[in-house]
């Protein structure tokens, strides 16, 4: 039974997104996965499937994890899930009459090859959902151990963070000229108030002393961040803000249960948008010229949208 299980995983990873294609039909490839919102094909992302092997043959095909649940398991288990088979013969079954259907044939280019999903244009919003797909949870990672070394301990509704142990860097010229493209970095999702990806933040780190790598732009975010942050918790009446996530992070180490925004700049913090929720907001501000034009400009729109506002300073 058990070299019929692995022989039967083996022959679903090699027709990977035909099986998610029929069983998580309410999911969407992007680039190198499938998501979608949970094992029983719920619409969402969540729920990533790799139908790529990582470069370092850590990631196999097949397997999948939801973000939301720390859940993860194969393809088989995905049959199992979709059709409600609560008994593994049953699952099995299943998983035969699927390998034994005619298959779509793969889309080739003009050469005959099959044809590869086509690369997000840098910056955009789908090259940050993209990254953010093809990152792993944050837990048991150097991305971890770095906010540690910071004081930041308690990640709790920290599914923003993740983790990517070879995220491409593109050096410029205040980086000395052998620098390394690529890095192990911190990688945050920035959300609308609908929870929908629109860009991230990347925090390269240095693999041996889990601080910041010493490349000349340690920080950087893409994609669409006006009026959008990196979210903490579900949006409330009473919420924190602040400019950078550490920031935000040191803050719940305080105030666990407190809902909080990063805006990643003063600039952004001052336009980011209000949660119809939102009755109170306490910001952490940075004691800086930037900082007091961000407080005015949220001063002026709090009292706009009849919101509490109250400073902290980020140095207290």
């Amino acid at each position: 039974m058990r070299g019929d299980i692995a022989y039967l995983a083996q022959q679903l990873a090699e027709r990977a997104e035909s099986v998610c294609r029929r069983y998580l039909s309410q999911g969407r490839r992007e680039g190198r996965y499938w998501l979608v919102g949970d094992v029983r094909n719920t619409p969402g992302r969540s729920l990533y499937v790799r139908l790529v092997a990582s470069p370092d043959g850590q990631g196999a095909v097949g397997k999948w994890t939801d973000c939301a649940t720390g859940e993860h398991g194969d393809l088989l288990d995905i049959i199992a899930s979709a059709g409600a088979h609560h008994d593994l013969r049953d699952a099995l079954a299943e998983a035969r009459r699927f390998l034994r259907s005619p298959q779509p044939a793969p889309v080739e280019d003009r050469a005959g090859r099959p044809r590869r999903e086509p690369s997000a244009p840098q910056g955009t919003p789908e090259a940050a959902r993209r990254l953010f797909a093809a990152s792993r949870p944050i837990h048991r990672t150097i991305a971890q151990a770095h906010l540690r070394r910071r004081g930041i301990a308690d990640l709790r509704d920290c599914e923003a963070l993740r983790f990517h142990p070879r995220c491409y860097y593109r050096p410029n010229i205040d980086d000395l000229p052998d620098t390394r493209t690529a890095w192990p970095a911190m990688i945050a999702a920035v959300t609308d108030l609908s929870g929908t990806v629109t860009g991230a933040h990347r925090t390269w780190l240095d693999p041996s002393s889990w601080m910041k790598e010493p490349v000349a732009s340690p920080r950087r975010a893409m994609g669409h961040l006006l009026g959008n942050a990196v979210r903490f918790g579900r949006a409330q009446h009473i919420m924190a803000a602040g400019e950078g996530i550490e920031t935000i992070l040191s803050l719940r180490q305080i105030l666990p249960d407190m809902p909080m925004m990063a805006g990643l700049s003063a600039a952004h913090l001052a336009a980011i948008r209000f949660p119809l929720e939102l009755r109170r907001l306490y910001v952490a501000r940075d004691a800086d010229p930037a900082g007091d034009n961000a407080m005015a400009i949220l001063a002026e729109r709090t009292a706009a949208a009849k919101i509490e506002l109250v400073a902290v300073s980020a140095e207290q």
